[in-house]
């Protein structure tokens, strides 16, 4: 199944069909970047189709909206519920969920008034390896950008914002343009801050050590099971500013994110690090990060949220509250 076979899209409280999930060209959203966005896995496990950490994705996308102000106008309950009845109404067991809240069509003013409405959707539909099943498993040539992320500020880089990703749309771009997978972005002080659409990890001495979110980082849901996946094992994390020059004498790097995963960095600027592909951690995160889905790894976090099981109370009730 593609993305183009998905059948079902929820919008504003109703299932419509996909091709009819449309919205009006002057839609604020459209033209100024002002909707929220989620990217959610639903994994096939021993025990069916499961979101991973969904509710902590739902509770992300209200932040985002709280930082500028957007009142959302479904209760949090709500979005869990109707993500659940988005992916059994295209009959997937695995799955990409793209929740979104966005200013439609009322008004084409920079700061949107009351008569432009928030708009919230839903899609699902299957997606594989981001960055491709062959990088996943030997990992991806990248390059530093020579576009910088915005200073603090100016726009929040901790809200999941459509605007933000002008930014990593050049990085991404400007990589693969010059034949490289994905770009790396510094901050506005020059330290290393994050890829394009995934955050990043540097292994060394045995250690793994992440940009905080001073640098103009989106602080990643993956990003944050992966430093908690490091401590069950005995990995210590340091978050801290990092200097560029890291890159190039890493033991081993790789990028994390919902759509990339755990994916190893083989070289970076054709410099190959010392792994030269996926190294014995990452190959240990990768394992452990994946055996939650097949059951090989204890899911103590309680990350798994079986799809289906929201109550029928919790599904009528998926209807506008007053704002």
């Amino acid at each position: 199944m593609s993305i183009s076979e998905a059948k079902l899209i929820w919008r504003d409280g109703d299932l419509v069909p996909w091709a009819e999930a449309t919205t009006h060209v002057l839609s604020h959203g459209l033209h100024y970047g002002t909707s929220m966005f989620e990217g959610i896995r639903v994994y096939d496990t021993p025990n069916g189709p499961c979101g991973f950490r969904l509710a902590d994705h739902v509770a992300r996308l209200f932040a985002s909206a709280q930082i500028y102000a957007m009142e959302i106008p479904f209760s949090h309950q709500q979005l869990v519920a109707a993500c659940h009845e988005t992916v059994q109404a295209n009959d997937l067991s695995s799955a990409y969920l793209r929740p979104i809240a966005f200013y439609g069509y009322g008004e084409i003013g920079v700061a949107p008034g009351p008569a432009a409405p928030i708009n919230v959707a839903i899609a699902a539909f299957p997606w594989g390896a981001y960055l491709g099943e062959e990088g996943r498993t030997n990992g991806v040539d990248v390059c530093v950008s020579s576009w910088r992320r915005p200073a603090p500020g100016t726009i929040p880089m901790g809200a999941k914002a459509a605007g933000n990703y002008l930014s990593g749309f050049l990085i991404s771009r400007e990589a693969k343009s010059n034949g490289y997978a994905e770009g790396i972005a510094l901050d506005v002080d020059g330290r290393l801050s994050e890829g394009a659409g995934e955050n990043l990890f540097i292994v060394r001495d045995g250690m793994l050590l992440t940009p905080p979110a001073s640098s103009s980082i989106l602080s990643g849901i993956t990003r944050d099971s992966v430093i908690k996946l490091a401590a069950q094992m005995g990995i210590k994390t340091r978050e801290e500013a990092l200097p560029r020059e890291i890159l190039y004498v890493a033991d081993e790097l790789f990028f994390t994110g919902t759509a990339a995963e755990i994916t190893p960095i083989r070289s970076v600027d054709g410099r190959k690090t010392k792994a030269n592909g996926c190294g014995p951690i990452t190959k240990a995160l990768q394992d452990r990060f994946f055996g939650l889905f097949t059951g090989k790894t204890a899911d103590v976090e309680n990350w798994l949220e079986p799809i289906g099981q929201t109550t029928k109370q919790e599904k009528d009730n998926v209807v506008k509250v007053a704002v």
